[in-house]
């Protein structure tokens, strides 16, 4: 046995047999619900924690996060995943540690505030099911927003913890917003409603080691309440402050596995128990059930999902948090954005403005819902503003916000932008000062009524009332009304893997190499041929479809006889105005492609490959295009409906924010090619106007 084997195993003994500490730091494990959240898109399954849940069970946290943030959304939208079934699930495995959820104040799992009605039930229905703490959080620090939530969590029996969102404008804590009375005035005030403990929520990693230290003993000495600390990793700097924290007396702090770790995510659970070992603030876990617990999270779960992660940087930090304190899922949903716009050029532009946008809104902190706010209205303000005009495309959330739908703002909002943005506003020009929902109207009955017949109970009820379009798509595929598509289903490990050895192929160039040596396929009739220009050099490039050309008009769908068949819709995706009137030309015959370096010749029509179907019109007039790519929440207007120009015709929802979207010309609708629910790519026909 080597020197430094026996060194490792007396470590290792001593790990299990160490005194108990006296004042040992909690720890909540986030890796089931904030770990994936922040590295892999909150994609993780219910069926890769249970590999680990009992060992996870017997390692002595203080309580696991495993719902709430964006799982609720994100299961049933992209998983086919029941929100609700996770909780019982998971219950079956873990029995002795605490569940912990994570609930948006009056905004629940959504990215609005709802009514009292649906908050009371929901989080009736979230305890019942078996959740244990309820970490409680407004966006906006606006405690208003608890007074429906906090109650029901009471009266259930449960933990309150209440949540003070970290967020600066200098460099450092200070200033005139964001400064230490700030902060303890908000810690102050969830005591008095409370709180059963008190978080420091610092979203985006911003908080330093030595405010950290700051703050945890201003409050221990202000407060009786537990204080925990959440934050990020994004900057780097988590990890140091977790020790500073710990050095001022904070009780628990919060870390994940460390296949869940740094990044986006948060410190490590392992490095601090090895940190604290032997010290009074000592955690008695047993680092070698850690690394067991790990050990299967690195075979078996994780590359599952290692395609998600974000590794195009060699950093696994981002120093630039601390400039533009964008947290770390907001940073990635505008990128995406941004890439399917095709402005990923622009990126720089929406660092830039986002600040701007932030101020403008009364520096409100950016954690969801209000990241999204911030960060759809500075991309919207990047590609469609000019010169001339700013915030020329308002998302319905700005609006609400400036309506007082979120709250009270840290400072007053912009006067212009409030102004332009309450300008039509359906609930009046005038912000309120009340209470959000104190204005808003009871949903639960009116969303149980919609969803009557489908819905089986309580749960599905509130699903629906929560996301009614994603929702009653979901009910649908749980209840076999639909067959829920192929990207939604679960993959396995060996699929995971065979995806992952084929990319590895690709990327080395040997599937090329073998599309080589197969033969060409014959050319046809419907092949074209592009004169293709590079600086000074020429190429013919010949260009065949499979498939036959496509059909680039859009078909409205009128009433067929009794006996006619059905009537397919034509392709969606191009549009090619001025439309005809006129049903299509027959297609004439194939025109041999030009020889280069000629001038190629007019591509020639697709041959049909069935009879035409009837009871097809072309349908002329202005088309409403999609601006950006997303998902169809609603149609204000039908076909034959008239309207004026600008007034709104759908609602188009892209990252979770929602756009109403004008009317180019006045006129009447002459056809809609979407429905509820459909996704929609940049400068898709969303309708057409004449």
């Amino acid at each position: 046995m080597s020197d430094h084997t026996q060194v490792v195993m007396t470590d290792m003994n001593y790990a299990k047999d160490r005194p108990k500490a006296a004042n040992p730091v909690k720890i909540e494990d986030l890796s089931l619900r904030d770990g994936h959240q922040s590295l892999f898109a909150t994609r993780g399954r219910t069926e890769d924690m249970l590999p680990v849940a009992e060992m996870m069970d017997q390692v002595g946290f203080w309580a696991m996060e495993v719902w709430g943030g964006a799982t609720f959304d994100t299961m049933h939208r992209f998983l086919n995943e029941d929100p609700w079934e996770r909780i019982r699930t998971l219950k079956r495995y873990i029995k002795k540690t605490p569940f912990s959820m994570l609930l948006r104040g009056q905004n629940l799992v959504g990215y609005r505030n709802y009514a009292d009605d649906v908050a009371k039930i929901f989080v009736q229905r979230a305890a019942e099911n078996g959740m244990d703490i309820f970490r409680t959080f407004d966006a906006l620090n606006d405690y208003r927003n608890f007074e429906t939530v906090v109650p029901v969590i009471k009266s259930c029996g449960k933990h309150f913890q209440g949540c003070i969102c970290y967020t600066l404008t200098e460099p450092r804590l200070g200033g005139e917003v964001y400064n230490l009375e700030y902060y303890l005035s908000k810690a102050k005030a969830l005591e008095a409603m409370g709180a059963d403990s008190i978080c420091i929520k610092d979203m985006a990693g911003l908080i330093a080691p030595y405010d950290a230290y700051t703050i945890v003993k201003a409050m221990k000495a202000a407060v009786k309440p537990p204080i925990h600390l959440h934050s990020h990793f994004t900057s780097g700097m988590s990890a140091l402050s977790h020790l500073k924290a710990i050095e001022a007396g904070v009780d628990i702090v919060d870390a994940v596995m460390a296949p869940y770790a740094y990044r986006t995510s948060h410190a490590a659970i392992e490095p601090l128990v090895m940190a604290l070992l032997g010290t009074n603030r000592d955690t008695g876990f047993d680092i070698r059930l850690l690394g067991q617990i790990n050990e299967i999270l690195e075979k078996e779960v994780m590359p599952k999902y290692r395609h998600l992660l974000d590794d195009t940087k060699m950093a696994i930090i981002d120093i630039n948090v601390l400039l533009h304190q964008t947290p770390g899922g907001m940073l990635s949903n505008l990128v995406n954005q941004l890439r399917e716009m095709d402005a990923l050029d622009k990126i720089a532009q929406v660092y830039a403005e986002l600040p701007r946008v932030r101020k403008d809104l009364g520096q409100i902190p950016l954690v969801t819902p209000t990241s999204q706010i911030v960060g759809v209205q500075t991309v919207n303000n990047v590609l469609f503003d000019d010169g001339n005009e700013r915030y020329k495309r308002i998302t319905g959330q700005v609006k609400d916000l400036c309506y007082g739908l979120y709250g009270k703002t840290a400072v007053p909002i912009n006067a212009e932008v409030q102004k332009k943005a309450l300008k039509g506003y359906p609930r009046g020009e005038e912000p309120i000062t009340c209470r959000p929902a104190e204005v808003l109207e009871p949903e639960l009955k009116k969303a149980q009524e919609e969803i009557k017949g489908l819905a089986v109970d309580l749960d599905d009820e509130i699903l629906y009332a929560l996301y009614p379009v994603t929702g009653k798509r979901f009910l649908k595929w749980k209840y076999g009304k639909e067959e829920a598509p192929a990207e939604v289903r679960p993959k396995t490990l060996e699929q995971a893997l065979k995806e992952r050895e084929l990319v590895k192929k690709a990327l080395a160039g040997e599937l090329v190499e073998k599309a080589k040596k197969e033969a060409a396929p014959p050319k046809t009739e419907c092949l074209r041929t592009f004169n293709v220009f590079v600086d000074d050099e020429y190429f013919a490039v010949g260009v065949d479809e499979v498939g036959g050309s496509p059909v680039i008009s859009y078909m409205q769908q009128l009433p067929a006889a009794p006996a006619a068949p059905t009537t397919a819709a034509a392709p969606m995706g191009m549009f090619m105005p001025p439309l005809r009137t006129t049903a299509p030309a027959a297609p004439k015959a194939p025109t041999a492609p030009a020889a280069a370096p000629a001038a190629p010749k007019p591509a020639a029509a697709a041959k049909p490959t069935a009879a035409p179907k009837p009871a097809a019109a072309v349908v002329d007039g202005t088309p409403l295009v999609a601006p950006m790519p997303g998902m169809i929440v609603s149609y204000s207007k039908q076909v034959g409906d008239t309207v004026t120009e600008g007034e709104t015709v759908v609602v188009l929802e892209a990252m979770k924010m929602e756009n109403a979207l004008p009317a180019p010309v006045a006129g009447t609708i002459k056809a809609i090619t979407r429905k509820s629910g459909d996704s929609v790519a940049k400068n898709d026909v969303l309708a057409v106007i004449a």
